[in-house]
């Protein structure tokens, strides 16, 4: 496969792919939920250890292998054993995030038309407005998820070059400026000072092996790992580049946007003098209610802040789909068009039945063992896939690659030390810490 980004171009596509929902949305909402200072410590650790180990792991995959993510490992492994082609499961598993998170993307453009005609005022209004959006307004809902997907198509048919690296060449500069000027609106408040304690002042007794589950979780989530989507970019990057300098910086970036995006809205929270516990709602429901009673200021802030998001999960979407459309090109000799259709129509389809199995109508049709097809899918991947993906990948990395070539490789590019720490880390240590945690997640311990 011939190197379709330019340098920048693969930094900042890694980056849009990172920087989404996960970053914005949830990372603000499950560290209000586990206590504030102590969880982010609990994060930054993950990050730097877990998360950027197999970040750097799936970077090599697919800057050696330079094909798609279920090829990858068989590709590169010191016996080319064809049963490593079953690592490239994870890309199901972005397939399966992807037709939720085109749905949530539609929310987010709905909250962006709310705050032009008219942000709620009372609590009551708020958590109506977006209780009645998930249970009732089933059309507006499929409305927005096919407008999202119609988006995808668009600029998936350009490709990784012509679509992808010029959408984030545009968005992710667009993004930044739109943070940077929120921050900047938070230093003026007085409650900004109680964000920073409540960032970055860590109270322990709040945390739980809950917490740290849902860092590492967090940590896998906001990096897009275990979703093929790092592979498949990597495969693009020039062979000349430093796969892990890029790592590192991506991930740098992903963490900065998910602390400053935390600053934001705990500014914003505090300043109305609302809870930092109120869950996934935190975005939909406590923050309108805040801009809502700022008069017109609030929804210029509100606007601002909803297309922040939505370029941020629109950068992570379009990731989200091309490790599937490369699978099919190159496994198949489908052409683009043709892949990118039949993998859009697939998440099209799942997430109507997603976004519809968390309404009135049809709620307990798709109900369970106790959860929705949405909170199935959301468990499965989160919970389920993406653990057992890094795990793979370790024991891959660890095991069944040549040593001597991957150390020639990193030695080109890091000293001996860095490579002998991040080799025991993937050997020993992040494989043990996934399957303990895995383990007690499952109840199995």
């Amino acid at each position: 496969m011939a190197p379709r980004f330019s340098r920048l171009g693969f930094i900042l596509a890694a980056a849009g792919s990172a920087v989404g929902l996960g970053n914005i949305w949830k990372f603000p909402y499950v560290t209000g939920e586990n206590g504030g200072g102590a969880f982010v410590i609990i994060y930054l650790i993950a990050i730097a250890f877990i998360g950027l180990s197999i970040f750097i792991g799936e970077s090599y995959i697919g800057k050696e292998s330079r094909t798609n993510a279920a090829a990858g490992y068989q590709e590169i492994s010191a016996t080319k054993n064809k049963h490593w082609r079953w690592a490239g499961f994870q890309i199901f598993a972005g397939i399966i995030i992807l037709s939720f998170y085109a749905f949530i993307i539609g929310w987010i453009i709905n909250y962006i038309l709310i705050s032009i005609s008219g942000l709620p005022t009372t609590i009551k209004e708020a958590e109506d407005t977006f209780t009645n959006l998930i249970t009732h307004e089933i059309g507006t809902q499929i409305l927005f998820h096919t407008l999202v997907v119609a988006t995808m198509i668009f600029i998936g048919l350009k490709g990784v070059k012509n679509g992808i690296e010029k959408l984030n060449l545009i968005l992710m500069p667009l993004l930044a400026i739109i943070l940077l000027g929120l921050l900047m609106y938070s230093f003026t408040l007085d409650s900004f000072g109680k964000a920073i304690e409540f960032m970055f002042m860590p109270d322990w007794s709040k945390i739980s092996i809950d917490s740290v589950l849902a860092a590492v979780g967090q940590a896998f989530f906001t990096l897009s790992l275990g979703m093929g989507i790092i592979i498949t970019y990597s495969a693009s990057m020039a062979k000349d580049a430093n796969f892990i300098k890029s790592s590192v910086f991506v991930a740098i970036v992903d963490t900065s946007v998910a602390l400053i995006a935390g600053v934001i809205i705990f500014s914003f929270l505090f300043a109305a003098g609302a809870k930092s516990t109120a869950g996934p709602g935190l975005v939909f429901i406590s923050l309108p209610l805040i801009f809502g009673g700022w008069g017109v200021f609030g929804q210029i802030i509100a606007i601002a802040f909803f297309c922040a998001l939505l370029f941020a999960g629109i950068t992570s979407a379009v990731s989200l789909l091309e490790p599937t459309v490369m699978y099919l090109i190159e496994k198949f000799k489908m052409t683009r068009v043709k892949a990118t259709f039949i993998t859009s129509g697939f998440l099209y389809i799942l997430g109507i039945f997603a976004l519809l199995s968390m309404s009135e109508d049809y709620g307990t049709m798709l109900t369970f063992f106790g959860k929705n097809l949405f909170d199935w899918m959301d468990y499965l991947t989160s919970s389920v896939a993406l653990p057992i993906s890094g795990f793979v990948t370790c024991i891959f990395l660890g095991y069944f690659v040549d040593k001597n070539e991957l150390r020639t490789k990193f030695t080109s590019q890091v000293s001996v030390t860095v490579f002998n720490i991040w080799l025991v880390l993937v050997r020993y240590i992040v494989p043990v810490a996934i399957a303990l945690l895995f383990l007690n997640k499952l109840e199995v311990i």
